[in-house]
């Protein structure tokens, strides 16, 4: 089977990529796009759950969204830093899939660990396309990198109606129990445990209210967004 995907999507940890852009995920899979995600720790670090439990709600997670593709680079948990070694290995990964397009959380976040995945993953994408950077690798150049909200929402420069598949994210989502459910006594409260999905549900309606969309996700670019004729809507 190709390791070729089309679009690729880097969380610092898993639920991340989820939490911001599942029902784009399900749009563009049902739409006949090969998906992958890329977890970059094991969320060692996390308040509730364990590396293994947290890598099985991954996995159900992964296979709720019907993803090609799930891999975890196992880079430490808040200890995510501009370090050559870290961008190398997330190079690695984008020239391993070489996918047209990546998604990385938007640079402003609560969480020190997605504000460091931002700027990984830019890094990585600049470098990828660099023939003399890992020359051991083919280089490659992704056409399009775009930027997903986890626990802030920053400047949107796009939305996708997600409406249709919003049962899809709410599925994946609640995979991880772990993280959005006190699941037994030893577990602590944390602001995923605290009614953090609704949360998302109100931030994801708020993003559509605008369009007179029910739901929508919404991302962010460095980049102009190229538009073919005004007052004609992409597809």
């Amino acid at each position: 089977m190709s390791d070729k995907l089309d679009i690729l999507i880097f969380g610092a940890h898993a639920d991340d990529a989820e939490i911001g852009m599942a029902g784009t995920i399900a749009k563009h899979v049902a739409a006949g796009r090969s998906v992958g995600i890329c977890d970059l720790t094991q969320a060692e670090m996390s308040s509730n759950g364990t590396v293994e439990i947290r890598r099985g709600e991954a996995e159900q997670a992964a296979e709720v969204l019907n993803l090609k593709v799930r891999t975890n680079l196992g880079l430490p948990d808040r200890g995510l830093f501009a370090t050559p070694e870290h961008v190398e290995r997330i190079t690695a990964e984008i020239r391993k899939h070489a996918p047209s397009i990546v998604f990385a959380p938007y640079w402003e976040d609560r969480h020190p660990d997605h504000v460091a995945a931002s700027r990984l993953v830019e890094e990585a994408v600049f470098n990828a396309k660099l023939r003399r950077y890992l020359p051991e690798l083919p280089p490659v150049k992704v056409d399009e990198l775009y930027f997903y909200f986890i626990n802030d929402i920053g400047r949107t420069d796009l939305i996708v109606d997600v409406t249709e598949q919003y049962g899809t994210k709410e599925r994946a989502l609640s995979c991880y129990r772990s993280q959005f459910e006190k699941t037994d006594e030893n577990a602590v409260s944390t602001p995923l445990t605290e009614g953090y999905i609704e949360r998302v549900r109100a931030r994801d309606s708020l993003l559509g209210a605008r369009s007179l969309i029910p739901y929508a996700e919404g991302f962010a670019s460095k980049s102009p967004y190229t538009v073919h004729l005004f007052g004609s809507k992409q597809a």
